[in-house]
């Protein structure tokens, strides 16, 4: 008996083909092969939002291939990705190829062959409540994109569009910006006291309270009078605790905490980590083993983990590192509510296939993802890392110095893995473990720090910090966190600088606009209420066509009133100081997908622009030992958004460097020094230099 299998891509195919006989033949439909049409609206509304698919346009050759391989077989089973989108691939394909909906369905949630020979002996019937889940989001979506952007191209600019998850997480990088802008610093001072024991150890404490009650210092005077009222006082020990302290283990990934990891560890965009991680579970050729599927399914909420998976990571720690850094039973993780509990965390397919095993076989930054997948998993099943941590209160005159300090025990989960974390301060460890002091004990003031600061704005939304909003807020889902993040990026209406978000002032024209004509579809906890409707509707508690009428009713009535009512918004662009070579205007500033840049008004008789140069201060050192007129160093952006330095002088210069020059030069090949984060040391990253740092 002949048995085809259809999967979405080419790479899972030939993985799949590569554990089965002779007797399955494995085609790719290369994703969707039937949605609503580009060119026209798509839904019936009065015909109970009756949706009108077509075959996708390039599509009709991946069908008739997929046509002529099921007429041979036997047997056909749909093998498409285990969520909502994979069911409603496997619908369409089933109604495109006229196939009986009853027992055409396999899934797996990683790509091994025990999986894969597991799943076509347990084939099951085309979920109707995923699929009807996925046209829901489909529809629901294609009434937003379809109808507001007639509305944009008439009170703004033509060209525009919105979506209706885009258009909340604008929102948040806008209303982010405006607590910014309207945030007033307030002044405050810190006291620490250096402190020593007749034992000349040494130690800091920090000023915590004055007669019991927590202190504050407004102002300078305020700490300059602590500093009297102690001068020439005792300090002496009240008060010393000291414990154990323990520390646990992340849980293995879910979509959404690998992109905020990668984000974080890496430097990857969301959309990057999940290309990566697609790559690396639909399989990769590992030389004698074969294709292999490295990790399992990329899109997932849940951080279950299966028994053999399980068994097998808790003996290769044994192995490893020793019985004491296998827990006494193995961990086990709470998944947010209306996770999958079906699908399992992001792990690897077996942790004996440990990141140097695979290294030669992967890429640079497959081998990054692979390895952090890994180590991430491996550390969710160790011990917890144990401090000795210490707490000494010291009291002199009213006030209450306080300090504290921890020292590593016994390193757990640590000796692999640590989480990363997007403030820059790593206090845990930077504490030493404190003197052995005792109460009563009186010790000795040798410096009295006084500190003013300030307090701090919400800062900007990094990547990783809007993923976790994003899934905090229930605005998506952990398939959609990457295409969300793409599509307001690629639209214009918000942009990276020095790796944060900022709005673009379309992104804040169009985001007040539809807030004051549409306040329930920017609304973060109506968003994340109908992604609620969406699961009940998955869940086959909820009629689909149901939740659509419920949404589109109000959104149609304020739309017509949009219409109506709102007046035309001109949007202006900003005019700057340099003059168009070409033609004598000044540019304007505009904006682009890789952010601003510079472009001539007279657009389209003259097309000229520039990007914007950020002069760091130094001089190419290049151009002066090429005889040129020295070209100034700037910062510029790649195509992807990443930023790097440059002579501006190009293209007769051609020096660049990922890291920033400093006026210093390298004794050996006499180019700039650079420095790879502000205060380190200068080094020389010239590759074929005889002195420089890699040699």
């Amino acid at each position: 008996m002949t048995t085809l299998i259809i999967v979405e891509s080419p790479a899972k195919a030939r993985t799949i083909k590569g554990f089965l006989g002779k007797n399955y033949n494995v085609k790719a439909s290369l994703g969707h092969v039937r949605d609503l049409p580009r060119s026209r609206f798509g839904i019936d509304v009065e015909k109970n939002f009756e949706p009108d698919y077509i075959t996708i346009r390039g599509k009709g050759p991946v069908l008739k291939e997929l046509r002529d391989a099921a007429k041979k077989a036997d047997r056909i089973l749909l093998a498409t990705d285990p969520d909502r989108e994979g069911e409603a691939i496997a619908w369409h394909l089933a109604a495109a190829l006229k196939l009986n909906e009853d027992k055409c369905r396999i899934d797996f949630r990683e790509i091994t062959k025990d999986a894969i020979k597991q799943a076509v002996k347990k084939p099951r019937s085309i979920s109707q409540p995923l699929v009807d889940a996925q046209q829901a989001r489909r529809v629901v979506d294609r009434i937003v994109g379809y109808e507001l952007s007639p509305l944009l191209w008439a009170k703004v600019k033509r060209g525009l569009s919105a979506g209706r998850v885009q258009s909340v997480a604008v929102k948040l990088i806008v209303d982010r910006e405006r607590e910014i802008e309207a945030f007033v610093p307030e002044e405050y001072w810190s006291v620490t006291a250096h402190l020593q024991t007749d034992r000349a150890e040494a130690f800091e404490a920090n000023l915590l309270r004055r007669k019991g009650k927590k202190i504050e210092l407004p102002n300078e005077a305020a700490a300059k009078q602590v500093e009297q009222d102690v001068a020439g006082q005792p300090w002496q020990v009240t008060k010393v605790t000291k414990r154990e302290r323990r520390r646990h283990p992340a849980p293995p990934f879910t979509t959404s905490t690998l992109q905020q990891e990668a984000a974080r560890k890496l430097g990857f965009p969301a959309k990057k980590t999940m290309r990566l991680a697609q790559q690396l579970y639909e399989g990769l050729p590992m030389g004698k083993l074969g294709t292999l599927g490295l990790i399992t399914y990329m899109r997932t909420d849940a951080t279950n983990v299966s028994k053999e998976a399980v068994s097998e990571v808790r003996e290769f720690i044994k192995q490893t590192h020793g019985a004491s850094y296998v827990p006494g039973k193995p961990r086990q993780y709470a998944s947010k509510k209306g996770a999958q509990e079906a699908h399992e965390a992001v792990r690897p397919t077996s942790t004996i296939r440990t990141p140097e095993e695979v290294k030669e076989y992967l890429t640079r930054d497959q081998l990054r993802l692979y390895k952090l997948i890994w180590e991430r998993f491996v550390a969710s099943q160790m011990s917890s890392a144990v401090f000795d941590a210490m707490s000494v209160d010291i009291n002199v005159q009213d006030y209450l110095f306080r300090a504290t300090g921890s020292q590593l025990k016994f390193p757990g989960f640590l000796k692999i893995y640590q989480e990363g974390t997007d403030s820059a301060s790593k206090a845990d460890e930077k504490h030493r473990l404190l003197p052995d002091l005792k109460v009563d004990e009186e010790v000795q003031l040798q410096k009295l720090d006084l500190g003013q600061h300030f307090t701090q704005p919400p800062p900007r939304f990094s990547e990783a910090m809007l993923v976790k909003t994003l899934e905090e807020e229930g605005i998506g889902r952990p398939s959609t966190y990457a295409p969300i993040i793409d599509t307001i990026v690629g639209r214009g209406y918000v942009y990276q600088e020095e790796k944060r978000f900022r709005p673009s002032e379309l992104g804040i024209i169009v985001t007040d606009l539809l807030a004051e004509s549409f306040p329930r579809l920017l609304d973060v906890k109506f968003t994340a209420g109908l992604e609620e409707e969406l699961d009940g509707i998955e869940e086959g508690n909820t009629v689909w066509q149901d939740v659509i009428r419920e949404f589109y009713t109000p959104f149609a009535q304020d739309l017509q009133k949009a219409h109506e009512e709102l007046e035309r918004i001109e949007v202006q662009d900003e005019v700057s100081d340099v003059i168009c070579e070409n033609c004598g205007r000044n540019m304007v500033y505009k904006l682009g997908r890789y952010g601003k840049f510079l472009a001539c008004p007279g657009y389209p008789e003259c097309k000229n622009t520039k990007p914007i140069l950020d002069e760091i201060g130094i001089e190419c050192s290049v151009c002066k030992r090429e005889g040129r007129e020295a070209g100034q160093i700037v910062r510029r952006r790649t195509r992807r958004g990443r930023f790097f330095y440059g002579c501006s002088n190009y293209p007769d210069c051609t020096y660049t460097s990922w890291q920033r020059p400093v006026a210093e030069l390298c004794p050996y090949c006499h180019k700039n020094l650079t420095v790879s984060k502000e205060g380190a040391e200068p080094k020389c990253s010239n590759k074929e230099c005889p002195g420089g740092d890699d040699k």
